[in-house]
């Protein structure tokens, strides 16, 4: 090679790669126009979303709609494991019927005047089933709302034992008997039972705030009354907010010191009363904002037949529905059973007048 020749340019090759997920080839040189363009191209400033009336309501109804479905799951959580089933041989005597909330149901409603071990009120029955101290049908869903308490001193045929008390049907054989029992004397079909489990009910109304409760004077000694360990119950004329162990003594009460010749129809009106104000609360929004708690506390204060699920479906009937009139299935004579005791008597005239409103409400 001659001296003053150079030497020829080396070059080295290399050959592109189309990149993943793209059309361009690694160590394809860019396009000079897009340089050109993008070098004139400013920076995107992002612009902050403008607050509206419709942004604000939406976001308030997701927060209301979450509060409602969570307190729904700890419902439905709280009824698989902290509610009392009620014995098994009560869906046999149960007339079938649908969803609670969408269908008409008959609903029975218990409380058992049994009595814990260690109470102190004269003559309280501490085993076995107990007498039914509340006695009430809730005629509800598929937007129909009625009810109708029974007096538990009504005297009833009970299959053998002749004539007795109505409330003497739970002591015999517990709810399944009071289904059986009641069914047949007004003819009408029970679909569902709710014992109220007593011992956990005060924890309920507590988990409610309390309820409010308008009435006149009631003053009751529950277990021996506070001197001897129970509870004394004093309310004057007029309205209260009671809490829950007041809550209890006014739906046990039996005797009322304010008006010695109260009977048990006066007794009915006061438990019917109380349900309205439990209604009225939890229609609140002191109760909304207490929800979650409510929908764990409720389960545990109800043995019942029907499922989570049909237990909310029952609860939402009743908040949707209006509040029906008080009606207690008033008596038309009175006797005297073979114990020596009196018992109430209502004709059978007077049972279907009371039962066709039941069942039309």
């Amino acid at each position: 090679m001659p001296v003053d020749q150079e030497p020829p340019t080396q070059y080295t090759r290399y050959r592109s790669v189309r990149r993943p997920f793209s059309g361009e080839r690694a160590g394809a040189l860019p396009d000079p126009n897009e340089i050109r363009h993008g070098a004139e191209q400013q920076p995107k400033v992002r612009r902050r979303r403008r607050i509206t009336p419709f942004r604000v309501i939406a976001a308030v109804l997701a927060v209301l709609v979450g509060w409602v479905l969570l307190s729904a799951v700890l419902f439905l959580i709280s009824s698989h494991f902290e509610r009392t089933p009620l014995p098994g041989n009560v869906k046999a005597v149960l007339d079938p019927s649908g969803f609670p909330l969408t269908s008409v149901n008959n609903i029975l409603i218990l409380g058992s005047d049994r009595r814990p071990k260690n109470s102190k009120e004269p003559g309280a029955e501490t085993t076995g089933y107990g007498r039914s101290d509340t006695i009430m049908l809730i005629r509800t869903g598929g937007g129909h709302a009625a009810r109708l308490s029974i007096p538990r001193d009504t005297v009833v045929n009970i299959p053998g034992h002749g004539l007795e008390k109505i409330n003497a049907a739970h002591a015999y054989g517990g709810p399944a008997e009071s289904v059986s029992v009641i069914k047949h004397w007004l003819h009408i079909p029970i679909n569902h039972v709710v014992e109220v489990n007593f011992e956990n009910f005060p924890q309920l109304i507590n988990a409610m705030g309390g309820v409010t409760y308008t009435g006149g004077c009631v003053h009751s000694l529950l277990d021996g009354g506070s001197a001897n360990g129970g509870f004394t119950l004093r309310l004057r004329a007029g309205t209260h907010h009671i809490d829950g162990e007041e809550a209890l003594a006014l739906a046990r009460t039996r005797e009322n010191l304010c008006a010695p010749n109260q009977d048990d129809i006066n007794r009915e009106e006061h438990q019917q009363a109380l349900f309205n104000a439990m209604r009225n609360q939890l229609l609140s929004v002191s109760s909304f904002l207490r929800l979650p708690l409510i929908s764990w506390d409720a389960p545990p204060a109800i043995i019942s037949d029907m499922s989570g699920a049909e237990l909310l479906g029952m609860f939402t009937a009743l908040a949707l529905t209006g509040t029906p009139p008080t009606r207690v299935l008033k008596p038309t004579g009175s006797v005297v059973l073979p114990d020596g005791g009196d018992g109430l008597t209502i004709s059978q005239q007077a049972r279907e007048h009371y039962v066709a409103q039941f069942m039309a409400g």
